[in-house]
């Protein structure tokens, strides 16, 4: 009898056919490797593997997640691993059922996303802009701070991912161009406007990084990036991004804890709407694929026509 292939060997196969099928991005996969790794761990102290795992032995699994304090987010998320897993092996023939297709998970509330007002917003965008023209910074620090307000900028103006804000090349800058081309989730290619802050951003910025061509220990001009890594080859990530921008929170007065690049791509989203964007036009801009994961905005819409309804209705009392 053929021996069974090893959880790792098993997972490898799965994530190649997710980058190779689906697009999925190195983030994607790396959070499913995560969940798969965390799963096979489980599995081998109760003596199974993949290939050999029962539907009890999976409802087991999640009772261990429960146990171990992951909040049911993150169990619906385990469980939605385990189902693309076991619909791949049966699809591949290396099982004959699917042990995960009848279990069901955690229930959960969908919670309202964290908005900052458009007032929050404007604080930010005024201090990061003092903070890139204050006088007395030093060359770099003006850099990194033409950098942040330009990213800031970008952010609130498209309502990008962050992982595609840090990724723009360098060509994203174009001189005059109205819309940029984003290589989204899938590798799926959308355009998105500028508007005139934002290209007024990005040219600001761009001009300091020439000038900072006079410096030859300086890569940042010469970067195929917009947002390179100082003193490293690459981009900025996300995670340095999300450290500045929680210090310029704090600059402008606002909680720390409240503010990150998500929700930021939250407020873009939920001010549009407030003012009147249609559902569609805000799924495209975010490049939602399925309008129910934008339809997690559509309290502001709501909102809106309550308050219209209050205060343009003939009937409504005044």
């Amino acid at each position: 009898m053929p021996t069974k292939p090893s959880d790792t060997k098993l997972t490898g196969l799965f994530l190649d056919m997710l980058a190779a099928e689906q697009g999925a991005g190195p983030n994607t996969l790396d959070a499913y490797r995560r969940d798969l790794t965390d799963f096979s761990e489980f599995l081998g102290r109760v003596g199974h593997n993949f290939a050999d795992a029962e539907t009890q032995t999976l409802r087991d699994y999640l009772a261990d997640l429960d146990a171990r304090g992951f909040k049911s987010t993150s169990v619906a998320r385990r469980l939605s691993a385990m189902r693309h897993l076991y619909r791949f092996l049966l699809n591949e023939r290396i099982r004959t059922d699917d042990p995960a297709a009848i279990l069901s998970g955690p229930k959960r509330g969908r919670g309202l996303p964290k908005v900052l007002s458009i007032a929050d917003v404007d604080r930010m965008l005024r201090r990061a802009k003092e903070l890139s023209e204050a006088e007395d910074a030093s060359p770099s620090k003006r850099l990194r701070a033409l950098r942040l307000y330009c990213l800031l900028e970008v952010l609130y103006a498209t309502g990008l991912r962050v992982s595609e804000l840090v990724a723009l090349p360098r060509s994203a800058a174009k001189r005059d161009a109205r819309m940029i081309v984003v290589r989204g989730k899938g590798n799926k290619e959308r355009l998105v406007p500028l508007n005139d802050a934002s290209r007024q951003a990005m040219a600001d910025y761009l001009a300091a990084t020439e000038a900072a061509k006079a410096d030859k220990k300086n890569s940042v001009a010469a970067s195929k990036w917009l947002f390179p890594s100082f003193g490293e080859s690459g981009h900025l990530t996300r995670q340095h991004f999300a450290r500045d921008l929680k210090e310029l929170a704090v600059a402008s007065g606002l909680q720390a804890r409240l503010v990150s690049p998500h929700v930021l791509r939250h407020a873009f989203a939920s001010h549009l709407l407030h003012n009147g964007a249609d559902l569609r036009i805000v799924q495209t801009l975010l490049g939602h694929t399925d309008i129910s994961t934008t339809q997690i905005y559509t309290h502001v819409v709501e909102e809106r026509l309550k308050s219209l309804v209050r205060d343009l209705h003939p009937l409504a009392e005044k």
